[in-house]
């Protein structure tokens, strides 16, 4: 079969369905055609998984020349090489670990002097004088690079033959030396940390016996860590890690030796069985410390303040308003108990009601601005909700992360069981977003003789890791849960709110569609909604309503009406192509100064979290980093390989969109999201909405999604383990 060998460059297009098109430099091939090409870079087109620019492939294919396109290579099959002999030493020599030695220079050296190369210039840069077009000065620049990494040389080369990538090799050997070559032979799995599990898993299977227990054990483990991640549960049963097995990793395995090897994974602490449970060893330990530390602070020693009633009547009469029973119920047990849950959808005052027990409780203590910020944390798990905690209570606020200080390589904390932060009062917001790992970090990084109030609205979307810690700390009747359900209108014509409590009930009114002042459901087919929002969001800035103010919830990247396509549209109306914007090109997204964007991991270091939206303030594609981006005054620079954890935000996600408000918000519904149409998410996005809320598409979606109960059958413990204490 004819083929080409060499290295993928980059995508130029990429389809819903792994369909590609990029660039492709041809090293080798045994196709007349394609000899034209050699040393140059063609362009392909097929279907294929992940692509790295580290490695070599082999492309079995032909040649076509496309009438609008020219010359493609269409890929029928590929393979990924893995360098052996001589190919190993020379991408050695070429890597950036080797100073003057490109690939050209590389190959030169390993034809010259053999596949005793490396050995012949650690004898003396003067063999390297043989070789074609090297001077002096440079055989001694090589000759000291390698010299500098010859301990380690004959390992990067037989960690390369594995498959390994250069920078791969080189973040093992960073960290594991001279052991790093014993880990991959004894146990490979063990750098799954650093390297993804399938790549550990294929080169395994390549050197090894399948069945091997070894890889078996890792496979059980890696099916439970996946299981949690799909799922969100914290344990799981024997069929589903036995099923897991099957259709992630074509594992069939005996139940005597199953039941053996689980055996093995329980003596070594890596899996915890409790009854017809299966554990992985921190997600039960988690569950554990978080309930012990509850109940431990739950039960220390309350404060009973006797100015509340005083307190509260001032505030009311400086702020002009007037607390319900419930509201002040909630007040006075924040103030008075350990640990108090306050719960409650839109528009029902949890942000009032935080602002008054912040004011109070610095009144009762007396304390100046500078003892507040030391004795006080506010918290939020996203950088948004922080923000907004912040601009309601004028008290400094921060995400968890930051807060506890991550440590984003290892993904640990500053602050931690051994080195706690010691505060008498912390609020947290938006709970039902923190899952079992944060809170766990949480409790660890705290002291426990506190007051903890936890705020949030259960009926939101769960949290994206494993747990429903709000659900479950509110089902467990321990702690003092206050739940506001009565609406406080900030104005008449307000309807939002109403509009999520019906979705969250599950009891549309037969009105509900209806135009009001600040909602509208524009029923249309599929194939409008893109026009229709077009429509909207043009009228909308005729009236002043910029990006700034106005955004678009979906639950789907991909589609006619996705987000990935809906960015593609508001992106050509809100910030043109002009030639005073520069611009910058990854895969098929154009990233152009003046865009929205919205950040998708956390990066304490620049102090940038999961959710941040912010502008495009400057490209420079010839820079080291290519991009800059304005979050509200803290401008973040990013490289080139950055940039995946950016995207567009004229629309977001509807998870994305959790602890934030906005203005002006377009919810796009049509039968093709039905699968991830559900009751929570429904609620999530309507509850996102301030001054107006326009609903596009059709109505029968929205009225089944709303009835979809689906997200509340997480499996968890931490209830039960709570429950089981006497305290």
């Amino acid at each position: 079969m004819n083929y080409i060998k060499g290295n993928f460059r980059s995508i130029i297009y990429e389809g819903n369905n792994g369909y590609k098109v990029g660039l492709f430099k041809v090293k080798e091939t045994n196709d007349e055609e394609m000899q034209d090409f050699l040393n140059k870079v063609v362009t392909f087109t097929g279907f294929f998984n992940d692509l790295n620019k580290e490695d070599k492939y082999l492309f079995y294919g032909s040649l076509n020349n496309h009438e609008r396109y020219g010359y493609q290579y269409a890929v029928k099959n590929y393979e990924k090489v893995i360098p052996e002999g001589k190919e190993a030493i020379i991408e050695f020599l070429a890597s950036p670990l080797i100073k003057n030695c490109g690939e050209k220079t590389a190959t030169n050296i390993v034809n010259t002097l053999g596949e005793e190369a490396i050995n012949k210039i650690k004898e003396g840069y003067q063999n390297l004088l043989v070789v074609p077009g090297i001077t002096e000065n440079r055989a001694l620049k090589i000759y000291n690079s390698v010299m500098k990494y010859a301990a380690v040389d004959d390992m990067m080369i037989k960690l390369k033959e594995y498959g390994f990538s250069t920078p791969e090799v080189t973040n093992i050997i960073s960290i594991y030396n001279d052991k790093a070559l014993n880990i991959v032979n004894e146990n490979i799995y063990l750098l799954k940390e650093l390297i993804g599990f399938d790549k550990l898993d294929n080169i395994f299977i390549k050197f090894n016996d399948p069945a091997d227990s070894i890889r078996i054990k890792s496979c059980i483990l890696e099916v439970m860590n996946r299981l949690t991640f799909i799922n969100g549960d914290t344990y799981h049963y024997v069929q589903e890690i036995v099923s897991g097995l099957k259709t992630m990793f074509k594992i069939m395995v005996e139940e005597d030796n199953f039941n053996y090897l689980i055996a093995e994974l329980v003596k070594n602490k890596e899996i915890v069985i409790e009854a017809d449970k299966y554990y992985l060893r921190e997600s039960f330990d988690m569950e554990n410390y978080i309930a012990n530390s509850l109940l431990v602070t739950a039960s220390g020693k309350a404060t009973n303040y006797k100015k509340v009633d005083e307190l509260i009547k001032q505030i009311e009469k400086e702020e002009g308003i007037n607390f319900d029973k419930t509201q002040i119920e909630a007040i006075k047990a924040a103030l008075n108990n350990n640990i108090t849950i306050i719960t409650g959808g839109p528009g029902t005052g949890k942000t009032t009601i935080v602002k008054t027990i912040l004011k109070i409780f610095k009144a009762l203590n007396n304390y100046s601005e500078g003892e507040s910020i030391y004795n006080i944390a506010l918290l939020a798990p996203t950088g948004r909700a922080s923000k907004k905690l912040m601009e309601v209570t004028n008290h400094s606020a921060m995400t968890i992360h930051r807060f506890l200080k991550w440590h984003k390589e290892s993904n640990t904390f500053e602050y931690n069981e051994e080195n706690k932060l010691h505060k008498e009062l912390v609020i947290v917001d938006e709970v039902s977003m923190i899952d079992t790992f944060l809170f766990d970090s949480l409790m660890r990084g705290i002291n426990h003789d506190l007051k903890l109030i936890l705020i949030g609205d259960e009926n939101q979307l769960p949290s994206v890791g494993s747990g429903l810690i709000l659900n479950d700390l509110i089902s467990t009747n321990k702690f003092k849960h206050i739940a506001l359900s009565k609406i406080f209108r900030q104005k008449s014509e307000s309807s939002i709110p109403y509009l999520a409590k019906e979705i969250k009930d599950k009891k549309l009114s037969k009105d509900y569609f209806l135009l009001k002042e600040d909602f509208n459901f524009i029923e249309t087919s599929p194939n409008k909604i893109k026009s229709n929002i077009e429509t909207i969001a043009l009228k909308a800035l005729e009236k002043g309503i910029t990006e700034k103010d106005l955004i678009v919830l979906a639950p789907m990247y991909k589609g006619e009406n996705g987000i990935d396509n809906l960015n593609n549209l508001l992106q050509e109306l809100y910030n043109k192509k002009a030639p005073t914007k520069e611009e910058i090109h990854i895969a098929d997204v154009i990233f152009r100064e003046g865009d929205k964007v919205i950040q998708l991991t956390n990066d304490v270091d620049h102090n940038v979290f999961n959710g941040d939206i912010g502008y495009i303030a400057e490209i420079n594609s010839k820079a080291k980093e290519v991009l800059i981006v304005n979050f509200d005054g803290n401008f973040v620079p990013y490289k080139k390989e950055d940039l995946i954890h950016l995207k567009h935000a004229y629309a977001i996600s509807i998870h994305k969109s959790q602890g934030s408000e906005f203005d002006y918000v377009l919810l796009p519904i049509t039968p093709s999201f039905s699968k991830m149409l559900y009751n929570k998410l429904i609620y999530t996005g309507v509850s996102r909405a301030k001054k107006s809320l326009i609903i596009i598409g059709d109505k029968l979606s929205f009225e089944r999604g709303v009835q979809n109960n689906y997200s509340i059958n997480r499996k968890t413990t931490l209830k039960e383990r709570i429950m089981a204490s006497n305290g």
